[in-house]
C-alpha cells in the first residue's frame, strides 16, 4: 500500500511519546505567552502592525514573483540597507524566511571540495544547509574552539565553520571570538546564524557578531531571523558586499523563491527603527530572562543559566515533558517543550522565552505555575 510505512512511523512516535500536534491560538489568547520568540514583544505594537499595513496597502498583499523578477521592492531594498547598517555589516539580503537565509549562506558558501565545520548543536536549518552544501562536512563537539581548530588544520583548501550564536535549546551563546580566532589561523570562513542574538544582545540589540566585535569583518557572514525579536516573519544574510552578489546569483533558495511579502518587509523596518529608538528593549529582555532562571533555580527547578533570552527547565523524559506542558497550558502559562529529535543530546526541556514587556508580576506567575505543575 502507497505510504504504509507512515502508519508504522506513526506507531513508534505514540509509543516513544514524541506525537507533535498542530495548536490553532484565537486572536486573543487568555494565556501568559512564554512560548513565542517575539523577545522584544514588537509583534503587536501599533507602529509595527501599521507598517505591514502600510506596506500591504501600498505594495499589494504578495510580492508577485522572485526577487531576481518582480519580487524586489524599492522596500525591500532600503530595508536591506537599514539592517545591515545597524548590524554593522557592509550589505544584506533578504529571504522569505530565516531557514532559506542558512540553506543560501552555507549552500553557496560550501563548494565541492570544501569543508564545513558544524557545531554539533546547531539548528536544523543549518544542518539541513550542511546536508544540502557540495562540501564535506565535519560535526564537532558543541560550544569547543579547539575542536574546530583541529578539524580545520588537517584540511587544505576552502573552509567554513558554522555556529549558532545562540544555540536555541538551552540558550546559551557561542565563544564567537574564539571559534573566529581558530577560522582564521587557517584561512577558514566564518556563518553564524544570530537568528536568538539580533534584538537581545550587542549594543542596543545589534546581535551577538556586533558584541563580539566580528561585525563588518571580510570573513564574517551572518544570518538572521526577522521573525523573533522584529516580531514579524522573513531573513537575512549580513557579510561583505561581494558576499551578497555571490548569493545574489548562486544561492537557490533566493533565485528561485518568492520574495518575502511586502508586509513582513514593512513590520520589519517599523520594529527595526522602534528598537534603534529603544535600545533599551534588549537589555530589559536579558534582565527578564536572569530573572526567570533565579527564580526557577530558587523554586528548586533545574534551570540552564541564560545567555541570552531563551531559559530551558530539564524535564525527567519526553512524555513528562509533554505533560509539563500541557498542564501548563491548563493552567493559563503557554511554555515550549523540546524533545528529541529536536535537542541533539535526547534531554526533554520546557523551553522559556523571555519578553522585553513581560512584568514582574507575570513573572512571579509563571515561575509559580511551572512549579507547582512540575512533574
Amino acid at each position: 500500500m502507497a505510504f504504509g510505512w507512515i502508519d508504522e512511523q506513526a506507531e513508534l512516535r505514540a509509543r516513544a511519546g514524541l506525537v507533535r500536534t498542530l495548536r490553532p491560538r484565537p486572536a486573543d489568547s487568555p494565556l501568559l505567552d512564554l512560548a513565542s520568540n517575539d523577545y522584544l514583544g514588537l509583534a503587536r505594537h501599533p507602529e509595527v502592525t501599521e507598517g505591514a499595513a502600510r506596506a500591504a496597502r501600498t505594495w499589494g498583499g504578495g510580492a508577485t514573483g522572485s526577487r531576481l523578477v518582480t519580487g524586489t521592492t524599492e522596500l525591500h531594498t532600503g530595508l536591506e540597507r537599514e539592517l545591515a547598517e545597524f548590524c554593522g555589516f557592509e550589505a544584506a539580503l533578504v529571504f522569505s524566511s530565516g531557514y532559506a537565509a542558512n540553506l543560501a549562506a552555507v549552500t553557496a558558501l560550501a563548494p565541492h571540495g570544501s569543508l564545513i565545520v558544524s557545531d554539533a548543536g546547531n539548528h536544523a536549518s543549518l544542518i539541513d544547509g550542511c546536508r544540502l552544501a557540495r562540501g564535506t562536512t565535519q560535526v564537532v563537539a558543541h560550544a569547543e574552539p579547539d575542536a574546530a581548530r583541529k578539524v580545520l588544520a588537517g584540511h587544505e583548501g576552502t573552509a567554513i565553520a558554522v555556529s549558532d550564536t545562540v544555540f536555541s535549546v538551552d540558550g546559551d551563546a557561542a565563544p564567537l571570538a574564539a571559534l573566529a580566532e581558530a577560522c582564521r589561523e587557517h584561512g577558514a570562513g566564518l556563518v553564524v546564524d544570530d537568528a536568538h542574538g539580533l534584538g537581545v544582545l550587542g549594543d542596543g540589540g545589534r546581535g551577538a557578531p556586533q558584541a563580539a566585535g566580528l561585525a563588518g569583518a571580510d570573513d564574517v557572514v551572518a544570518t538572521v531571523t526577522l521573525s523573533k525579536s522584529l516580531g514579524s516573519q522573513g531573513g537575512a544574510v549580513l557579510g561583505p558586499a561581494r558576499v551578497v552578489d555571490h548569493l545574489v546569483n548562486a544561492a537557490r533558495t533566493f533565485i528561485f523563491d518568492t520574495g518575502l511579502a511586502p508586509a513582513a518587509a514593512g513590520a520589519a523596518l517599523s520594529a527595526l527603527r522602534l528598537l534603534r529608538r529603544e535600545p533599551e528593549r534588549a537589555a530589559r529582555a536579558r534582565a527578564v530572562a536572569g530573572e526567570l532562571h533565579e527564580r526557577l533555580t530558587a523554586a528548586g527547578l533545574e534551570a540552564v543559566r541564560p545567555d541570552a533570552a531563551v531559559v530551558s527547565v530539564r524535564a525527567p523524559s519526553p512524555e513528562d515533558a509533554v505533560n509539563w506542558a500541557a498542564r501548563c497550558r491548563a493552567a493559563g502559562l503557554a511554555v515550549g517543550c523540546f524533545r528529541p529529535p529536536s535537542v541533539p543530546d535526547g534531554i526533554s526541556r520546557l523551553r522559556l522565552t523571555a519578553r522585553a514587556d513581560l512584568t514582574g508580576q507575570q513573572i512571579e506567575r509563571a515561575v509559580g505555575l511551572i512549579g507547582e505543575t512540575r512533574p
